[in-house]
């Protein structure tokens, strides 16, 4: 039978993991708005800068060779900008996966203990169901093990498939460049 004591202790460690969570999804919020507003201000920069070049502009075969200068490295940035975004979003939930499977472990450990200590405590010719009670909780971790282990090897894919397609346009972005240079 559950104390008083254990009831507020384990109020107190879910509000605490909560918190935790909490955290690690508003540091990933923070790491979003600095990189927005950085991308925000250099964007700004370029353009006031491309606006004054347009200006001083005498000949007009000088506009599209400005033109051209200016719309080339979009795409190179724009997947670097990306690939930010990406690092933040996976490193959040990185995080964010670890301590919710280190919590999971650690609730699963105290529910068990708490069981095995119900287990002992049973009344004389239970054992039937005990039993069949153990085994349940044995399959439920196992299932919850292997759907881990899937959701791992899921999302290690996708990184990889990502890390490829930012590949692929940032080399497609530097022969386009190198193209147009030549």
């Amino acid at each position: 039978m559950l104390t008083v004591e254990q009831i507020t202790s384990a109020q107190k460690n879910n509000l605490n993991v909560f918190f935790g969570f909490t955290e690690t999804a508003f540091s990933g919020v923070e790491k979003l708005v600095e990189l927005n507003l950085a991308a925000a201000k250099a964007a700004f920069s370029e353009n006031v800068h491309h606006v004054q070049s347009m200006i001083s502009i005498k000949d007009p075969a000088e506009i599209v060779a400005l033109q051209s200068s200016f719309y080339q490295p979009i795409a190179e940035k724009s997947a670097a900008y990306s690939r930010h975004v990406y690092e933040i979003a996976t490193s959040t939930s990185s995080e964010l996966s670890k301590s919710i499977e280190s919590k999971t472990q650690e609730t699963q450990q105290a529910f068990m203990s708490m069981m095995d200590g119900a287990t002992k405590n049973a009344p004389q010719g239970t054992e039937a169901a005990v039993a069949m009670f153990k085994n349940a909780m044995t399959a439920s971790q196992n299932a919850i093990d292997t759907a881990q282990k899937a959701i791992k090897q899921v999302t290690e894919t996708a990184e990889a498939n990502i890390q490829a397609a930012v590949s692929s346009a940032t080399s497609a972005t530097k022969a386009t460049k190198k193209r147009t240079a030549a």
